[in-house]
């Protein structure tokens, strides 16, 4: 019985382990993709800068310099953004040009 308890104590902790694992992992960044900075439109960022905080979705304005969205590896220095000084997306957040 105590040998029954112990696996059944160990399953669980591992199960755990697991989901915690996975919960971590899954907001890394995705395989192939890239944080591209001012290229999100307003409220479709996948998380901004502000404050160090997690915040998809918060992006208060289109190309915010602060707020990035995942796009395909390669391509961010390629996409337009009106509010970047390059007028592309930036690999870094910037502050946005009037």
């Amino acid at each position: 019985m105590k040998n029954t308890t112990s696996i059944s104590i160990a399953i669980a902790m591992g199960a755990a382990l697991s989901i915690a694992t996975h919960s971590a992992q899954s907001e890394d960044k995705p395989v192939g993709r890239e944080k591209c900075f001012g290229v999100s439109l307003k409220g479709q960022n996948d998380c901004s800068t502000k404050g160090g905080a997690s915040c998809a979705g918060s992006a208060v304005k289109d190309y915010q310099g602060d707020a990035w969205k995942f796009v395909p590896k390669g391509t961010c220095e390629n996409t337009a953004s009106p509010t970047s000084p390059t007028g592309k997306g930036q690999l870094a957040k910037f502050q946005e040009k009037n």
